[in-house]
This record gives structure tokens, C-alpha cells and sequence, in this order.
């Protein structure tokens, strides 16, 4: 299944006639429709200078969640740590920011570019413990693919 998404995240990042937005969108859109158990994919970036994330593209239900200082929750942590951080039930988290009452796990990869730490994406799941090292690895080149593009 991720060796033909790649492929297919390849063609997105690749397609100039759409704006950054337009093609991180795509992705979103394209992980949510084609992994059973990504329910909302969503990008987050650094805030200019700030020490916070702002939402970016996504795909899903709405959140409330469109600043994110660093440190608060899973994706603020990951802000801070530059680390992969996988989630397997987020009721076990003491510092997890409840987008819905539905999800059940989240995994966090940071994006870099020039190897600065200038965002992550982030997956909620509706299910328990659905996340693998295989995630982690097509997570990953998702990211820097996108990067190529920031």
C-alpha cells in the first residue's frame, strides 16, 4: 500500500501548476482516503518566529486546535523534541489536546528542512494502537518530499 502512495505523493509534490497549499492539501486528502485508519492528516508549522505551531493544510473534521504552543500536546512536543512521536492510546498521555472524543491514537513526524525543524504532520486515528515502524518510515518520506517544496 505505501509503495504505491509514494508514487503517488511523488506526483503531487511534483505538479507546479498548484500552489504549495493546493498540493499539501492534496496529500492530506489522498493519506485520509487511502489509509483505513487515518481519520484526520493535517500539516502544522512554525509560526514565524513564534514559539508555536499554526495549522495548515488538512483533511478531516475542523479543530479548534490552529495554534499550538510548543511543549502543549503531542504536535508541541514534537516541536521541541525533533523526534517521531507515535501514540498508541492518547487517554495514556498526560499532555494530549483532545481534538475528539473519537480518537484514539496519533502519530507526529517532524518536517525538516535544512535541517531545521520547520513543521510536522500529524495523523489522528479512530483506532486503538493502529500505528508501525512501516507508518513512521512512509511518514517520513512524505515529509521530505514536502520539504522540497517549502
Amino acid at each position: 500500500m505505501f509503495n504505491q502512495l509514494k508514487i503517488q505523493v511523488q506526483n503531487i509534490t511534483k505538479n507546479s501548476e498548484q500552489s504549495v497549499d493546493e498540493r499539501l492539501k492534496e496529500i492530506c486528502v489522498l493519506l485520509k482516503e487511502s489509509v483505513s485508519y487515518y481519520d484526520w492528516v493535517g500539516f502544522y508549522f512554525k509560526n514565524g518566529d513564534k514559539n508555536e505551531l499554526k495549522l495548515g493544510p488538512y483533511a478531516g473534521a475542523p479543530t479548534d486546535h490552529t495554534i499550538i504552543p510548543f511543549g502543549k500536546g503531542i504536535c508541541g512536543q514534537v516541536a521541541e523534541s525533533n523526534e517521531n512521536f507515535v501514540v498508541p492510546d492518547v487517554q495514556a498521555q498526560d499532555n494530549y489536546i483532545a481534538c475528539s472524543i473519537t480518537v484514539k491514537a496519533e502519530i507526529v513526524i517532524p518536517l525538516f528542512k535544512d535541517g531545521k525543524n520547520i513543521g510536522q504532520i500529524d495523523i489522528d486515528s479512530n483506532t486503538p494502537n493502529p500505528f508501525s515502524k512501516k507508518d513512521e518510515r512512509f511518514l517520513e518520506f512524505v515529509n521530505d518530499q514536502v520539504s522540497q517544496i517549502l
